[in-house]
């Protein structure tokens, strides 16, 4: 009992984190990037929310108990460290910023949001088998992984079915997978590590 009500406390600890390190402060960070035109850091931070809506995306399978929820979270925490370091021309644009908040508080975001992920992603590797079959996720271990992803639904759809939102999150993890195997083989191929191609 005690373990599960520590494991319970950790995982609420990463839902309030991850509101923290992938919305709010990411969401700030592009509103100041947009005011002061920094071109580079509005293109990275642009990047970013198009792959972090893999988080969103996983969200609305949870919402639905669907196992490929957990596999989706954390393919995401892996995708968001290399979406934000992957660009060389982007990078090489934000290191020749000339020194200032903006510049200084976007690189500390994208340090501290790259630790985050990479812990997440290594803390959250031993729960896998809740992504392994409908059966696993029904264990008291993994229904705890849903009770942030319920309170979500009651907050912002609390009127509508939860197997509908865990449609729309199949829908759009189909939709996501699509554009990043178009990405890796043939946009890649084409602008190697330039966002600006």
């Amino acid at each position: 009992m005690l373990a599960e009500n520590w494991l319970r406390s950790l995982i609420w600890t990463d839902y309030r984190l991850a509101v923290i390190f992938t919305v709010i402060l990411p969401l700030i960070l592009l509103l100041w990037a947009l005011a002061q035109k920094a071109e580079a850091i509005m293109r990275l931070l642009t990047i970013y929310w198009r792959v972090s809506s893999l988080l969103a995306i996983s969200v609305y399978l949870l919402i639905a108990a669907f196992p490929v929820g957990f596999g989706s979270g954390i393919m995401a925490r892996i995708l968001i460290p290399i979406s934000l370091w992957f660009w060389a021309d982007l990078n090489e644009e934000i290191a020749d910023r000339s020194p200032g908040a903006l510049t200084l508080s976007f690189n500390a975001w994208r340090w501290a949001i790259s630790v985050y992920c990479f812990i997440g992603a290594i803390a959250t590797l031993p729960f896998l088998q809740c992504a392994i079959s409908t059966e696993a996720i029904r264990s008291p271990l993994c229904r705890a992984f849903l009770e942030p992803p319920l309170l979500f639904k009651e907050y912002f759809h609390p009127n509508t079915q939860a197997g509908f939102l865990g449609f729309l999150g199949m829908v759009g993890l189909i939709f996501y997978v699509g554009c990043l195997v178009y990405f890796v083989f043939f946009k890649l191929g084409k602008q190697g590590r330039s966002a600006l191609s």
